[in-house]
């Protein structure tokens, strides 16, 4: 059975679509039907059902993909082992927008400067997606909002944060909680926040830019809750309106982890590695 197959039957499964695996994997969309039907005719059965919003998996393709998934991550996984063989030659760091947004620069430069000859490469995302890249085998080392809870991560280091509610300073604010886009922690942590402290209901606004969130605060559009990191990052503290969030309430580091499994050869650098 073919692993290239598989790895496109495994994200075709994921996405239920065969147009957002195409897009996932840089394939055509054609080239994607054709791996399917391909894969299909070696085993002689079919594998999906179309349906009017995409894909479905079969019976027998429901069998498969569990061992299609674990199959395409331990090739995965040796790929990657076998590039840093003898060494850290390559190092893929995930993060969300928050941390690139305060400490991901000088960190780069600081690996670049310690290690000059392995390569660095970059993905910003929300603590969900991140986090399910580094599960997937797709980051070696992730920044994430919070303290992992699936047992296959480990914490290879953790940066305290203050969360902060911010209002605009000489307007009331509207009743709208102004949050980055689905799936970033703050968000979820703020909407329960929101929810369990304040007698009325917030509408919710998502954004992908964290100074666009900070504007519209200080115009009066709305109240957000993210990390002073952040404001400071960004020059806001003096035209908001800031409150502490107490650590009981909200506890949410950052943290940076990796699987279990694949660990990175530099694994006791970043442990003692000082933000």
């Amino acid at each position: 059975m073919d692993s290239n197959l598989l790895r496109v039957f495994v994200e075709v499964a994921k996405e239920q679509s065969i147009s957002k695996a195409a897009a996932n994997l840089n394939f055509a969309q054609s080239n994607v039907t054709s791996r399917i039907k391909q894969l299909e005719k070696s085993i002689n059965t079919i594998l999906f059902y179309r349906v009017p919003k995409g894909v479905i998996l079969s019976k027998e393709g429901e069998k498969l993909y569990p061992y299609a998934i674990e199959i395409v991550k331990k090739i995965e996984q040796a790929n990657n082992e076998m590039k840093n063989i003898n060494q850290q030659e390559h190092l893929i760091i995930g993060s969300t927008e928050s941390n690139a947004s305060t400490r991901i620069v000088p960190f780069l430069l600081e690996l670049h400067n310690d290690f000059p000859l392995m390569s660095l490469e970059l993905i910003t995302n929300t603590t969900r997606e991140i986090t399910k890249k580094v599960l997937d085998y797709k980051v070696d080392i992730a920044f994430i909002t919070g303290e992992p809870k699936n047992e296959e991560l480990m914490i290879l280091n953790k940066i305290d944060e203050t969360i902060v509610l911010v209002e605009p300073k000489n307007e009331t604010a509207a009743d709208v909680f102004l949050s980055f886009k689905d799936g970033c922690a703050y968000n979820e942590f703020g909407l329960n926040y929101l929810k369990q402290n304040f007698d009325k209901e917030y509408k919710n606004l998502q954004f992908g830019n964290y100074e666009i969130i900070l504007g519209c605060v200080k115009a009066g559009m709305g109240i957000s809750i993210l990390p002073l990191s952040i404001v400071k990052k960004l020059k806001y503290e003096k035209d908001l309106k800031i409150q502490k969030l107490p650590k009981s309430i909200a506890n949410l580091p950052t943290t940076i982890v990796c699987r279990k499994d694949y660990l990175p050869r530099i694994k006791d650098y970043l442990e003692n590695f000082k933000f």
